[in-house]
């Protein structure tokens, strides 16, 4: 009966464990998704 229990206990955490990943995996790539412009400001530069 131990044996079971702790059978069960392991496949819902390794499920729990599956499912996060996934999740994380996508909010990483929703993250990546959007290319950010970066504006660059010429007048920060020394006149030479």
């Amino acid at each position: 009966m131990t044996r079971w229990i702790l059978l069960i206990s392991f496949i819902i955490l390794f499920g729990r464990l599956i499912y996060a990943t996934i999740g994380a995996w996508q909010h990483q790539q929703d993250g990546t998704a959007e290319p950010t412009e970066q504006v660059v400001n010429d007048d920060s530069r020394p006149d030479d």
